[in-house]
């Protein structure tokens, strides 16, 4: 086990906080999850102890190792009892420029002075959420992808003003969790987002134009390109309404037409079909 990161502080406990909090834990630092709502600390506990369980059950973890995990992830009331002795922090609340620049402020205030401070987005710029931090050169992109466990990949996303050991502290620790990552200038979508909204927004401007079923766009990018999983199945389960946020952002960053969101991506989020977890979207996930 490395030395650093000797304590590990994740800000939000929803889908994505929670698996990079089990990442941190299965990775064999203690860790401290931390959430305003203190509903989603249980419902994180909860969905962490269903992942390890099937992994029991499946035979990749054994129950040992599935216990050293979860006693190592502690949930904390406020940012401040997370991030007191913490020399990493990661951010995984909603994609909001002002609320990740105050979660960030409030975690340079209580973490170790030299911690590596990690933002999950993925598109805001990095120097903006840096902009106004005491040491905004320790603070990177750390993207996971959803869902944390299984994804390997993880963008680390540099400004400006990052300096090497920044760097060199987020490769590691991203390899120390078993995965693999991949390094990239701040610009708007990143490399990830960027590539994966333009493909998502193309299949539904194909579903409005019926070009073909969603069912059938999805199978063209899956059988055809070995996509895992085509573009609309997996704007239902990032959620259309986050899919909508990203492509409204890099609609006005970018200043180009090909990210404005299509007019069924818009009312879909009006009606409330949000995908897999309102269960409707593109699909019909209320029987699955």
């Amino acid at each position: 086990m490395s030395s650093f990161p000797s304590r590990v502080a994740v800000i939000g406990a929803g889908t994505m906080g929670a698996g990079i909090a089990q990442a941190a834990a299965t990775a064999g630092w203690p860790t401290r999850l931390t959430d305003a709502r203190p509903e989603a600390l249980a419902g994180a506990r909860d969905r962490i102890a269903r992942t390890l369980d099937g992994a029991v059950q499946r035979g990749k973890l054994g129950a040992a190792d599935r216990d050293a995990i979860v006693a190592r992830i502690e949930t904390a009331p406020t940012i401040r009892a997370a991030c007191e002795g913490a020399d990493l922090v990661v951010e995984a609340v909603l994609e909001d420029l002002d609320a990740k620049r105050d979660v960030m402020s409030q975690a340079s205030d209580w973490a170790e002075p030299s911690a590596l401070l990690a933002t999950n987005t993925s598109s805001i710029s990095i120097a903006d959420i840096a902009a106004d931090l005491p040491r905004p050169e320790r603070l990177i992109g750390m993207h996971f992808f959803n869902p944390v466990h299984l994804m390997k990949l993880v963008e680390i996303v540099l400004h400006g003003g990052s300096d090497d050991a920044a760097q060199t502290d987020a490769l590691a620790v991203v390899r120390a969790m078993g995965k693999e990552p991949i390094v990239v200038r701040d610009s708007p979508g990143f490399a990830s987002s960027r590539l994966g909204i333009a493909l998502g927004l193309e299949a539904m401007r194909m579903l409005e134009e019926g070009v073909a079923s969603a069912a059938d766009i999805d199978r063209a990018m899956e059988l055809g390109y070995n996509h895992p999983m085509g573009p609309l199945k997996l704007t239902d389960l990032v959620g259309l309404d986050v899919r909508l946020r990203i492509a409204d952002y890099l609609h006005q960053a970018l200043g180009t037409d090909r990210f404005e969101p299509p007019a069924i991506l818009r009312r879909l989020v009006a009606e409330g079909k949000l995908g897999k977890k309102s269960g409707h979207g593109f699909y019909d996930w209320s029987t699955s």
